[in-house]
């Protein structure tokens, strides 16, 4: 029997590093993280979503939009969110194949 890396199933299945298909792949992925880190600290915090949307000034129907599916917030209203959670934000950016 045949034993693969995920890394080789990724390649496979959603396209190797660099293509279209695998950058949204990696985009979505990192969006719904997003929203599970948020879900999850809200109750940690013991906030229901209509506590969470009062503390940044949005409705409860947003907060669960934002836990389901992040893609569509902006970079304030993340920032807004986690602020309100009492989580420290850190920003990594990775710039590759720059050419000056």
């Amino acid at each position: 029997m045949k034993t693969y890396t995920l890394d080789q199933v990724t390649d496979e299945i959603v396209g190797k590093i660099g293509t279209p298909n695998r950058d949204q792949f990696e985009y979505d992925l990192q969006m719904d993280l997003i929203g599970n880190a948020i879900k999850q600290t809200r109750k940690q915090r013991n906030l229901t979503q209509e506590e969470l949307g009062k503390l940044i000034g949005v409705q409860k129907a947003q907060i669960s939009k934002l836990e389901s599916n992040a893609g569509n917030v902006t970079l304030e209203t993340l920032i807004k969110v986690f602020t309100a959670l009492k989580a420290k934000v850190k920003f990594q950016i990775e710039l590759s194949d720059l050419k000056y």
